[in-house]
Formats: structure tokens, C-alpha cells, sequence
């Protein structure tokens, strides 16, 4: 059985982790706070808690998902070899300012490359409010699939990528490079709006809007770098 890691356990790492229970998948979970932290949400989903060490060693993809200013935290050596789903976003507020990021001659999920070089990143599910991202998925072939964005520069590691996102019940929309990653980021046509039923109504109380790959599509290519 495939097995899911996880880098971070919080709105859309334990969102992850449901849906690839619910999918069939082995999940192994972490934080930055220890195992014991998480056994309560392990035990209820049906999910190993443990390290962040253990959990890059025993999956098959890595999700990190952590506030992008603790990437340089990520273990490297139990990463290598393996494809890493980036989901981080950078919020200068938050991370503070990086000068690459600021001037636009780096996107976030190239640093994350950087810091992990003997791993392959694709960044994902940055895009998508996480109560959306459970309430949207749909089975293969459903006429109303979802699509998410995905960017990488390993045209072998976005397959996977895609493999896993439709078991998970999601479409894909492949976006490019991780250079063009700064697509799918806040500020951007595509971050949250098409998940939206209606955007007057408060996030938390919208259940959420199948976007399919067309829709998707456009509100990349409508993107402008600010």
C-alpha cells in the first residue's frame, strides 16, 4: 500500500490526511511540535503519527506544508529521491521579506527546490481554502471533478503528483516550471476565487464550487506578476 507523509498537520496537511485515508492510502503524519501532539487526530482519522524525520523516510510522496519561512527545516537526506508536494505560499507579513521573492526573481517553491536538491518538487494545493479542498473532491470520471494547478520541473514527478491527486479525487491543471509557480499564488485569479459558490458569502460558510480544468486554465492565464 502507498503511503502519504506529511510535513505539517494543520488546516490543509490533516485535510490531506483524510482524504488519503478515506482513499486507501497509508498516512503518516508530523509537526514541529512532536508525535504526541498529533495522536489525537492519528487515532480519529486512522493515521501514524510520528517525526518529521519518519515521516519523509516512509512516504511515497511528501506533502510539506508548513509556513514557508521554516522550509530551510525541512530534512533533506530522508527527502532524496522522492517527490515533495509544496504547498506553501509566502506571506511577507508572516515569513518577512525575501528580497528573490520581493523582486520576482525567484518563486517560493524554487527555494524550496533549492533547499531540497536531490528531491522533486511540485507545488500544489496552495491555492484551495481546505474546508474546499475536503468538500470538493470528487471519484474519477465524475462529471463535476474538481481541477487544482499544479508546477514542477520534473515532468516525472508531476505524473506522480497527478497520479496521486486523482486518487485523492482531484483533476490537474499543469501550469509549467516552478518558475511560473508564481501563478497559482495569493493575489493571483486562481488562488481560492474559483472554489467559491459565492464570493458574498464568508469563506468559512461557502461549501465550495467545482472548478473544473477549463476554468482553471483561464484564471492562470489571466494571472499578472505584480
Amino acid at each position: 500500500m502507498a503511503t502519504l507523509g506529511l510535513i505539517g498537520s494543520g488546516y490543509i496537511g490533516g485535510t490531506l490526511a483524510r482524504l488519503a485515508v478515506a482513499a486507501g492510502l497509508d498516512v503518516v503524519l508530523s509537526n514541529s511540535r512532536g508525535p504526541e501532539t498529533l495522536a489525537g487526530l492519528a487515532s480519529e482519522i486512522g493515521a501514524r503519527a510520528a517525526t518529521a524525520e519518519e515521516a519523509a523516510a516512509a512516504g511515497d510522496w511528501v506533502v510539506v506544508t508548513i509556513p514557508f519561512k521554516a522550509y530551510p527545516q525541512v530534512p533533506q537526506a530522508p527527502l532524496a529521491g522522492k517527490v515533495v508536494l509544496d504547498t506553501g505560499n509566502y506571506y511577507p507579513q508572516r515569513d518577512g521579506q525575501i528580497a528573490e521573492l520581493d523582486a520576482g526573481t525567484a518563486t517560493s517553491s524554487e527555494l524550496v527546490q533549492r533547499h531540497l536538491e536531490r528531491s522533486s518538487v511540485v507545488k500544489v494545493f496552495n491555492n484551495i481554502y481546505f474546508e474546499h479542498l475536503l468538500s470538493l473532491a470528487r471519484p474519477s470520471g465524475a462529471p463535476d471533478r474538481t481541477a487544482l494547478p499544479i508546477a514542477g520541473d520534473d515532468a516525472e514527478a508531476k505524473a506522480s503528483a497527478t497520479s496521486l491527486l486523482d486518487t485523492l479525487g482531484y483533476d490537474v491543471f499543469d501550469v509549467g516550471p516552478l518558475a511560473e509557480s508564481w501563478r497559482t499564488e495569493p493575489g493571483t485569479p486562481v488562488y481560492g476565487t474559483p472554489y467559491l459558490l459565492d464570493p458574498a458569502v464568508p469563506l468559512n460558510e461557502d461549501p465550495g464550487n467545482p472548478a473544473g480544468v477549463d476554468k482553471i486554465r483561464d484564471a492562470v492565464a489571466a494571472a499578472v506578476r505584480g
